[in-house]
């Protein structure tokens, strides 16, 4: 009996030893743990998500999607849950198109927990790897930069990085108002992993629509046409720009070699990518020639140095500090009025022109007219190009300076400059977004640098060139009035010019008394042919051949 007691003792002791250390225990847990226990219980059903920002559309002028952004995901894997790798790879690599190599050295990657597989995949796509129920594969929510017709101005557009940020072009520009603010969601689940509530902390705002002055149709015109110029003359670049001299808004703006922007890497080198992706429009500098002539005949015009009718003695060559001036055209001694030089775009007519004006005068003129300044278009890497100061100029300067030569210009400083020839006197700088988030973005504001009456001078003398005789008699459209003017300028080496590498270009309006669309090609080292008018003249011709019906611009 007493050794019966006795036990009964020990047993009650020891249930009282573990009463006493449940009691410690459910103390411990309930009174000095709860607030971490109890944080663990939340994490562990409530997750905080990140809801990526939709960036703003990108539209033509008529609401066409330029640049758009779409749902996406991300595929993340985590190697530690995932038990049998080599199954889980050879599900997962035929949804997400990937080798089978790669995505088992994903899920079979040692000493991580986390692993972004795959950047971007269609919600489709992240639909069909969540359908594999493979422990350890999860998607997370991003958005896609999506740009629906591939290679349409992809230049001008730009493209965003890998976190969604713009870095070339208008993306990167306007990328603060493109970007939009990301959203945050809390979602609550119950122990078995089970959505049972989603609330939205902070909405997601998306960004910004920026609409272009751009024509959708226009544009993809012109990249045709200057696509058969590559095809033709396989230049090194080429740009098209067309706009409306009176608003300055830029209607098309094409470069050459063109860029899938959805890819830009396919099928091409690092070298050929980085020169196609360059906006030539706006970065490429080079010397203008017999366009800039227009420049000096402007000048001397505004001074009441010339009138179109003055009448100059044209020798067969110049002989300056040992440098022989010639024209294009081999010729004797003649005599040629102010109208009948710019129509044969003669070197020596330009540099006579030149000594009325003098150095000082058509430093003025050149400066006057927007050279050697950004236009301060609205696109990004706008060059300034380079005009020699007066104090620099050599005997020489003055006789290659009137017609284009030891100046470097870009085609948007070109073609602004000939828009105040066509819209009587007034310079601004072209723009090519129209308005931001639904509010009109300002015109730029305009100056007046030569007269109405020289403007319309210019436009007058200007329209010889489509003329018998003129150095673009095959570029006219029938039955329209046009005015224009080629270029044709051996490209700068080493401190001299090239003798079988030019620049070819041509800058036109239409209809030549009131112009409402102004187009300029710049084609750099053309093969083959490389006058301005053989091989800039054309495209201007098919560019603007088009354009004026689809415009319903009158022919006079």
């Amino acid at each position: 009996m007493v050794a019966i007691d006795r036990r009964l003792g020990y047993i009650f002791i020891g249930f009282l030893a573990l009463l006493s250390v449940a009691v410690l225990r459910a103390v411990d847990l309930g009174v000095f743990r709860a607030g971490s226990l109890r944080q663990a219980a939340v994490s562990q059903q409530i997750t905080n998500e990140t809801i990526p920002a939709m960036r703003g559309t990108i539209t033509d002028a008529n609401g066409v999607d330029l640049a758009l952004s779409e749902t996406a995901a991300d595929i993340i894997v985590d190697p530690y849950l995932i038990k049998q790798p080599a199954l889980a790879a050879q599900k997962l690599a035929p949804v997400l198109h990937m080798s089978l190599l790669t995505v088992l050295s994903a899920v079979s990657k040692p000493h991580t927990g986390y692993v972004r597989l795959a950047r971007q995949v269609s919600s489709a796509v992240a639909h069909q790897a969540a359908a594999l129920n493979i422990n350890g594969i999860s998607t997370s929510p991003d958005v896609k930069r999506v740009y629906p017709r591939n290679w349409f101005g992809a230049q001008v557009l730009g493209a965003v990085n890998s976190l969604g940020s713009g870095y070339s072009g208008l993306e990167w520009r306007y990328n603060s108002m493109l970007l939009g603010h990301d959203g945050q969601r809390r979602i609550v689940s119950d122990p078995h992993g089970q959505t049972i509530a989603i609330d939205n902390v902070h909405p997601m705002q998306t960004g910004k629509t920026l609409q272009l002055t751009l024509s959708a149709p226009l544009q993809s015109e012109v990249e045709q046409v200057l696509a058969g110029v590559g095809a033709a003359y396989s230049p090194q670049s080429a740009t098209a720009i067309v706009m409306n001299p009176n608003t300055g808004a830029i209607l098309a703006l094409a470069n050459w070699p063109r860029i899938n922007a959805n890819d830009p890497y396919v099928g091409a080198s690092t070298a050929t990518v980085n020169n196609a992706i360059q906006d030539h429009a706006v970065s490429f500098t080079y010397e203008p020639g017999s366009t800039f002539k227009a420049i000096t005949v402007a000048g001397a015009l505004q001074d009441g140095l010339i009138t179109p009718n003055s009448q100059f003695d044209i020798p067969p060559q110049l002989s300056v500090f040992g440098s022989i001036i010639k024209d294009a055209e081999p010729h004797g001694y003649e005599t040629k009025t102010t109208a009948g030089i710019l129509r044969v775009s003669s070197n020596i007519g330009a540099d006579l022109i030149g000594q009325k004006l003098g150095a000082t005068r058509f430093n003025y003129w050149v400066h006057r007219f927007g050279f050697g300044a950004p236009t301060g278009v609205d696109l990004p890497g706008e060059d300034a190009g380079f005009i020699l100061k007066p104090s620099n100029y050599s005997g020489t300067s003055m006789y290659n300076l009137p017609f284009g030569q030891g100046e470097s210009v870009t085609p948007v400083q070109m073609i602004a400059a000939y828009a105040a020839i066509a819209n009587g006197g007034w310079l601004r700088a072209p723009y090519v977004v129209q308005s931001v988030g639904g509010k009109a973005a300002p015109i730029p504001k305009a100056h007046q640098i030569i007269s109405a009456t020289t403007a319309a001078e210019l436009r007058q003398m200007l329209k010889g060139v489509y003329a018998d005789g003129g150095t673009a008699s095959g570029a006219g459209i029938p039955g329209y009035d046009m005015a224009g003017k080629t270029g044709t300028a051996n490209v700068a080496v080493k401190g001299g010019y090239s003798t079988s590498e030019y620049v070819a270009s041509f800058v036109g309006m239409v209809p030549a008394n009131h112009p409402q669309l102004l187009g300029m090609v710049v084609v750099d080292q053309p093969q083959g042919s490389f006058y301005g008018g053989s091989v800039a003249a054309p495209a201007f011709q098919k560019i603007v051949g088009w354009a004026v019906p689809y415009f319903g611009i009158n022919p006079r």
